[in-house]
């Protein structure tokens, strides 16, 4: 019979993670959050909901929802993933004071799906995998930004395993979900199928 304290059986998180896009944001701000992480367009003013919030740990992320450089568009840099980074280790080190964990971006579908596989797998070396795979049950429908994930890799020299956590992810949810293969192609993502 397993240790119910082993690693493999211990919850990746003590606390609850909530994520979500802007049209989310007024019903969710109430809910007992502890800790909020926003991932916004360079230019995106910051939600009015936001503002009523008092007595959280804030971090506040600027940076397009693009997975290259491109003209025109602010893609995330080192800087921004060790913001998000220093982000989980205040979360991490706030013990049982961390209770609820919100993510946000502007649709809740890549960078916030990606910050937080990112931060369930960030002191959780050898779960990469499982740390994604949880986002199924967290967010019906998400597609995690790719250059998130790689920067993230590196810096926690995860060696590819952060990725490989995505992948599996991407294949669990297209079983899930097949049409969504033709839809990641059709925004211009295709080559992140699996």
């Amino acid at each position: 019979m397993p240790d119910s304290h082993s690693p493999a059986s211990a919850p990746l998180v003590p606390y609850k993670i909530t994520i979500c896009g802007l049209n989310e944001l007024p019903g969710l701000c109430g809910d007992g959050v502890t800790h909020l992480l926003s991932v916004l367009d360079i230019h995106h003013p910051l939600p009015e909901s936001l503002a009523s919030l008092q007595g959280i740990e804030r971090e506040l992320l600027r940076f397009d929802d693009v997975v290259a450089e491109f003209p025109g568009f602010t893609a995330c840099r080192p800087a921004d993933i060790e913001r998000l980074l220093a982000f989980g280790e205040r979360v991490h080190a706030a013990g049982e004071a961390a209770r609820h964990v919100l993510i946000h971006c502007h649709a809740g579908i890549s960078r916030s799906t990606a910050a937080a596989g990112v931060l369930m797998a960030q002191f959780n070396a050898g779960r990469e995998t499982e740390a994604f795979l949880a986002l199924l049950d967290i967010r019906a429908h998400a597609w995690p930004n790719t250059r998130v994930v790689e920067m993230a890799d590196q810096l926690l020299s995860r060696r590819g395993a952060l990725l490989d956590g995505l992948a599996a992810y991407r294949r669990a949810l297209l079983e899930r979900k097949p049409h969504l293969r033709q839809i990641i192609a059709n925004i211009g993502r295709g080559h992140e199928l699996p």
